[in-house]
C-alpha cells in the first residue's frame, strides 16, 4: 500500500503531461486565431425595444417600437427620397431574404457578420447568409460572394437576448466600399430586432435569393433588420471610434444612400489621411434615444455595454446626445424635471465606464433648436449650462463644438440656415460634412 501512493503520483504526472501535449497543434491554432486583430469597420444600433414600458422593459416581452424623433424634418435639401427617412419595419419575414448595404469604413483581409436579437422577443432562424461587394441596387458582385457559416453549418436559430457571429470568411475588404449582407429567413421571424433609420436601401425577395447576383422583383425598404455589425481582420494598429447618439449621429436629415452622415463623412476624411488611414468610424446613433431615459431605444447608459462595449477595436468614443433628454424633460419645472446637474451625471457615467475599458471620450456640444416646437426656454438654459461644463470641465479627453459648428453667428440659439433641412434641428447634408471637418484628426494619432 505504500508503493501505491508513489506510482499513483507517477500515473498522475503522466496523465498530465499528456493532456497538456495532446492538444497543442490545437492551442497553436487557437494562438493563431486569437492574434487576428478584429475591428469593426462598420456598425448599427437597434432600436427595437422589449417590454410592457416605452422602449424598454423586461426581455422576452412583446416587443414595442419606441417613438419617433420628436421632430420629423420637413422637405428641404439633404433630405433624400421622402421626407421620413425611417425605413419600414415588416411585421415579420417568412420563406424571404433580405439584402442589406453597408458601408465599410476600414479595410481588411478577413470578415466576420454579427447578428443581433438582443432586443427580440422570439428566436430567430436564419437559412442561409451570405456576403459580397455591392454593385447596385440589388446587384452584388459575383467574384466576390462568400458563404457565411456559424460553427461550420449554414445556418443558426439566434435565441432571444443574443448576438451571433458568423464564422470568418476570407474577402479583401476596401476602405469606404459597399457591402451586401444577405440572409434568408425560411420561417416566420416574428417582429425583427431593427434599426429604422438605416439611409441605404435594403432589398427582399421571396425564397433563397441569397446567392444570386440580382434579386427577382425585390420589394424595399431602408431599416436594416437583425444585423448589427461587420467586422475585419486588419493592421495591427487599427482601432474604431464609435461615434455614440441620437438622430443627429444617426444621419436623420442627410441624403440616402450617398453615405453623408458626419460619422461616415469623418471615417472618409481619416482614410484619404495616411496618418489616419488605419481608423474606423462605426454609427452607433439611435433616432429619438436619451441619455437618461428609454424611449427611442433603451438609453445611452442601458445600452452602453452593448453598442461601445462589445464592439472590438474600439479606441475612442465621440458622445453627442442629450438634446432629446431636454426636449423631453427640460421643458417643464417640477419633482420629474430634468436638471443639467443630472445630465451631466449620465454623461459622467459614460465617461467613467469608457475610461475603465480603456477607451477615450470626445465632448461633442450640444446643438441649437430654435423653431422646433418642443424647444423652451428652460431647455435653452440647460442646453448652455451642460455645453459649457463640456468645454471647461476636463472631464472628456477632447472637445469637439459642435455648437459652434453650426449656429448662427447673428442668432447662436439657432442653426445655420445653409444646414437647416426646415426642421430646424437636424443638419442637412452641408451641415454634416461642417460637423466633419470640425474634428482635429491629429487627436486620433495620440
Amino acid at each position: 500500500m505504500r508503493q501505491s501512493r508513489p506510482v499513483a503520483q507517477i500515473q498522475l504526472r503522466i496523465l498530465l503531461i499528456g493532456t497538456i501535449l495532446l492538444p497543442s497543434g490545437a492551442l497553436a491554432q487557437s494562438r493563431n486565431i486569437s492574434a487576428d486583430h478584429w475591428v469593426s469597420t462598420w456598425a448599427t444600433a437597434q432600436s427595437l425595444a422589449s417590454g410592457s414600458g416605452p422602449g424598454g422593459g423586461r426581455a422576452g416581452a412583446a416587443p414595442k417600437q419606441g417613438p419617433p424623433p420628436a421632430v420629423p424634418p420637413q422637405n428641404g435639401p439633404g433630405q433624400g427620397r421622402g421626407n421620413n427617412p425611417q425605413g419600414i419595419i415588416p411585421p415579420s419575414l417568412n420563406d424571404q431574404t433580405m439584402r442589406m448595404v453597408v458601408h465599410a469604413s476600414l479595410g481588411g483581409r478577413r470578415v466576420r457578420v454579427q447578428f443581433s436579437v438582443a432586443l427580440g422577443a422570439s428566436e430567430l432562424t436564419i437559412g442561409a447568409a451570405h456576403i459580397a461587394g455591392h454593385a447596385k441596387e440589388s446587384e452584388i458582385v459575383p467574384a466576390t460572394d462568400r458563404v457565411l457559416t456559424f460553427g461550420g453549418k449554414p445556418g443558426c436559430t439566434i435565441q432571444p437576448g443574443v448576438l451571433m457571429f458568423s464564422d470568418p470568411v476570407d474577402l479583401e475588404v476596401m476602405p469606404m466600399s459597399d457591402l451586401a449582407v444577405s440572409i434568408y429567413l425560411p420561417k416566420d421571424t416574428g417582429p425583427p430586432t431593427n434599426h429604422p433609420v438605416g439611409l441605404h436601401t435594403a432589398y427582399i425577395s421571396k425564397g433563397d435569393t441569397t446567392g444570386q447576383r440580382v434579386m427577382p422583383e425585390p420589394s424595399t425598404t431602408t431599416a436594416y433588420l437583425w444585423l448589427s455589425s461587420v467586422d475585419v481582420v486588419a493592421d495591427p494598429k487599427a482601432f474604431a471610434i464609435v461615434a455614440y447618439g441620437d438622430s443627429i449621429t444617426d444621419g436623420y436629415a442627410t441624403t440616402r444612400d450617398a453615405n453623408l452622415a458626419w460619422p461616415t463623412l469623418l471615417g472618409k476624411r481619416l482614410a484619404a489621411n495616411k496618418a489616419t488611414a488605419h481608423v474606423a468610424v462605426v454609427n452607433q446613433g439611435i433616432s429619438g434615444n436619451q441619455v437618461l431615459r428609454d424611449g427611442a431605444g433603451i438609453s445611452a447608459l442601458a445600452r452602453f455595454d452593448r453598442d461601445v462595449l462589445s464592439r472590438p477595436g474600439v479606441k475612442w468614443m465621440i458622445l453627442l446626445e442629450g438634446i432629446n433628454d431636454i426636449n423631453i424633460r427640460g421643458r417643464n419645472s417640477g419633482p420629474d424635471a430634468l436638471t443639467s446637474d443630472e445630465l451631466i451625471a449620465g454623461y459622467r457615467q459614460l465617461i467613467e465606464r469608457a475610461h475603465s475599458a480603456g477607451i477615450r471620450v470626445i465632448g461633442a456640444t450640444i446643438m441649437p433648436e430654435e423653431g422646433v416646437p418642443t424647444a423652451s426656454e428652460r431647455g435653452e438654459e440647460i442646453r448652455t449650462s451642460v455645453n459649457q461644463w463640456i468645454r471647461t470641465s476636463k472631464a472628456f479627453d477632447a472637445v469637439v463644438d459642435f455648437d459652434a459648428v453650426v449656429r448662427d453667428p447673428q442668432r447662436p440659439i439657432r442653426i445655420r440656415a445653409e444646414f437647416d433641412p426646415g426642421d430646424h434641428i437636424h443638419p442637412n447634408d452641408t451641415g454634416n460634412q461642417a460637423m466633419a471637418d470640425a474634428f482635429d484628426l491629429a487627436i486620433f494619432r495620440k
